[in-house]
């Protein structure tokens, strides 16, 4: 057989085990390291994983040599909100100044500076500007990520944010889950009525599904937002409607959104910054995904992170997201969070690359496609410029990522300017 391509000379391969259900508490600990390692790809797939010295052997139309560095599948991003228009930068210097957030908020900042832009923003606009944050993420590493509604805050926005999703799915390289967020926030012209607002985000969801805008969809249950019992009846209502449900969960007070979570059946709970000792144990109890988001604590310039330890030492599944979005976490560099989940999460590499893979895809439902390198399954590879796989926690805030296939084909390689300039052979011949 010739082979599409051989990536050869691989120093460390990093192989997350394939499970049906996500790698929880003792298993997260648990990572394959195979060294002098070699893969090769057929068709967009994985054809053959085996030793260096084997695949001087085989034939290949391209053989990559990895010049004895880290190879890994590609990272998946569980949470990222990605579609919105404008940006806050003129807030910073307001919370530098100590400025409180319903302060900015009174002035026309937060969340509703983006509402505004995203409701005037059009189609067009939006789309442009979210393949241009695409092809950076895309970049660190990143080839199946989440994008989320939640910046209309109205019927026509919100859907408009999730035709924009559902049109980069359909013309860029990446895998791309959709998720409906229209319960973000409570808009300013229904502050009197939350509940009239809530029963219209859920009028959405037969049509949500009927034009296949989402596959998932989230709420965000927290004081002063939507309570327990309004999230609760939204999730019902997505589960009625076929759509999977996920949450944003006890990010600033424990009110049991962890908890709901996995009653529910919730394919993952996101935030969890203040998740109590039975959100946690709940969590190990079901296959629920705690999704944490630590560049969000850092970037808010709090103390207090979600207890990975507590979690994966009583058993549970965690993965790491960045939670890219314009007013709290500002960032597409998935490699920053994984930094910041050993500095601050306290997790041990192989927990840290486990989350950002295997648990990270099963997160949103891509489990068995993603996330994981065997035959088979789709060739979506990194090679990386670090000397193993413990280097890239360590050495933050700059991109160790040498290229980046997807399914097979190289989609960005170090110095190309445009990260889908995809070669007209689709061959390299080093790294």
């Amino acid at each position: 057989m010739t082979y599409d391509t051989i990536i050869e000379n691989i120093g460390q391969f990093i192989l997350p085990k394939a499970a049906d259900h996500p790698l929880k508490g003792e298993d997260m600990k648990r990572l394959e390291i195979r060294e002098n390692a070699a893969i090769a790809t057929k068709n967009g797939k994985v054809e053959w994983i085996g030793t260096h010295v084997d695949a001087q052997r085989m034939e290949t139309e391209n053989r990559v040599d990895a010049e004895g560095k880290v190879v890994s599948p590609g990272l998946v991003d569980p949470h990222t909100h990605l579609v919105f228009g404008g940006s806050r930068e003129e807030e910073l210097a307001l919370k530098q100044a100590g400025v409180p957030y319903l302060e900015i908020l009174k002035r026309g900042g937060g969340i509703l500076s983006t509402v505004k832009a995203t409701r005037e923003a059009s189609e067009e606009t939006l789309f442009a500007k979210s393949k241009q944050s695409l092809k950076r993420i895309a970049s660190y590493g990143v080839t199946t990520l989440e994008a989320k509604s939640g910046y209309g805050l109205n019927r026509e926005t919100e859907l408009k944010q999730l035709r924009v999703v559902k049109r980069l799915k359909k013309t860029t390289v990446l895998d791309l889950v959709s998720t409906f967020l229209g319960p973000h926030a409570i808009p300013p012209e229904s502050k009197e009525d939350p509940e009239a607002f809530l029963q219209e985000m859920i009028a959405m969801l037969p049509h949500i599904k009927e034009e296949e805008l989402a596959e998932f969809t989230d709420v965000f249950c927290e004081t002063g937002v939507f309570t327990i019992d309004q999230a609760k009846r939204f999730m019902e209502a997505s589960m009625a409607n076929g759509l999977t449900p996920k949450i944003h969960a006890d990010e600033i007070d424990p009110l049991g959104g962890t908890e709901l979570a996995c009653q529910t059946g919730a394919i993952s709970a996101d935030h969890l910054v203040a998740a109590s000792d039975e959100g946690m144990t709940a969590l190990a109890l079901s296959d629920t995904v705690a999704v944490l988001l630590p560049g969000t604590t850092f970037y808010l310039g709090k103390d207090h992170y979600a207890n990975a330890r507590g979690m994966i030492d009583r058993g549970a599944s965690v993965a790491l997201a960045t939670d890219f979005n314009p007013g709290s976490c500002v960032t597409e560099n998935l490699q920053l969070v994984m930094s910041l989940a050993a500095l601050k999460l306290k997790m041990t590499p192989e927990e840290i690359w486990n989350a950002v893979t295997v648990n990270a895809a099963h997160a949103i439902g891509k489990g068995t496609s993603a996330g994981v390198l065997a035959p088979g399954r789709k060739a979506d590879i990194v090679v990386w410029d670090v000397p193993n796989y413990k280097y890239i926690p360590y050495h933050y805030g700059v991109n160790h990522a040498m290229l980046v296939m997807k399914a097979g084909e190289v989609i960005w390689k170090r110095g190309d300017a445009d990260v889908f300039s995809i070669p007209e052979t689709g061959r390299v011949d080093s790294v």
